[in-house]
């Protein structure tokens, strides 16, 4: 175990550089200089050189990344461009809220899609299930955007059942219930075809897993059916719905990106819109950098777990 999550972490090191480098690169291939589009006009082109001297950006580009790279490990994130203000204290807030909206989007892609998939894996062959599985294969086709905006057409527009945008209400009282209010629809949006995806490879595990022999023979032998999923569906069900749900968690974090912009969600992802929109380099560098090892740890995560789980390894362990 230990021998694999240090060949995970080896790997996880050079594939961080190499986004870091493409990062850096892309950020800079922008044109335009941000000091210079935001003052002209207010200051002097001498003043505007020293502010462009303070934040670095007179340096060599190979300087540039070198310095951010070293930067970025000792905990010094720089300063925002545009907020004027540390990039730490302006993703952390952000961060917070988006792993509250990835967290209620994996609950809602993880729940549903366990339940449909093993009762359509018990289903196998029957009406219910070609209709089921015909409405899933429909489902996660549909890009996500156009369902956020379908929820919001449909619940909110059209049945208010919910609100359009935001994370609280002003006038409310920025309470459980209130932040649950508002969740609802983003989270949804988020998680709708995740858990479509996971319903149907869940349904082929089980439907794997019950055609396997030893099933067979415990059903010869006259094993009640409700033993069987109590001992053997459940567990043999763990690994593959781990490695799945890992999967589906780095669909998730790239969904969030678009949704939070869709329900003005005040999460990472509109503070990197904003940042690009800006021209912020060191908060679009920094941000992408800790969307990219959020994924990273979920994977190593996932692995790991996986591996634990195997029924394979249950002697060596």
């Amino acid at each position: 175990m230990i021998r694999i999550v240090l060949l995970r972490l080896a790997q996880a090191v050079p594939l961080l550089f190499l986004i870091s480098l493409l990062v850096f690169l892309i950020a800079k291939l922008v044109p335009g200089d941000p000091i210079a589009n935001a003052l002209a006009g207010q200051l002097s082109s001498e003043a505007i050189e020293q502010i462009r001297h303070v934040y670095g950006l007179d340096k060599p580009a190979a300087v540039q990344y070198l310095l951010w790279l070293k930067n970025l490990f000792s905990g010094d994130w720089g300063t925002s461009l545009t907020l004027r203000a540390p990039v730490i204290e302006v993703l952390s807030s952000a961060f917070a809220n988006t792993a509250i909206l990835t967290g209620a989007a994996v609950l809602l892609c993880l729940i549903p899609g366990v339940a449909v998939g093993v009762t359509c894996g018990l289903w196998q062959g029957t009406r219910r299930d070609r209709l089921v599985m015909l409405l899933v294969q429909l489902g996660h086709n549909i890009p996500i955007f156009w369902l956020a905006v379908f929820f919001i057409w449909l619940f909110a527009v059209k049945l208010r059942w919910f609100p359009v945008s935001g994370m609280y209400d002003m006038r409310g009282d920025r309470g459980l219930g209130d932040l649950l209010h508002h969740l609802f629809l983003p989270a949804l949006s988020t998680a709708l075809i995740s858990m479509l995806i996971l319903a149907r490879q869940v349904r082929h595990s089980v439907i794997d897993i019950m055609n396997a022999d030893y099933i067979r023979t415990y059903r010869a032998l006259g094993y009640p059916t409700a033993l069987l999923l109590w001992r053997h569906l459940g567990r043999n069900l763990l690994a593959p719905i781990v490695s799945i749900t890992g999967l589906q968690i780095g669909y998730l974090l790239s969904g969030v990106i678009f949704i939070e912009k869709i329900f003005a969600w005040p999460g990472i992802g509109t503070q990197l819109y904003n940042a690009a929109a800006g021209q912020d380099y060191p908060t679009i560098q920094t941000g992408v950098m800790l969307i990219a090892v959020c994924f990273l740890a979920v994977n190593l995560l996932s692995d790991i777990l996986q591996d634990w789980l195997d029924p394979r390894h249950e002697g060596a362990r």
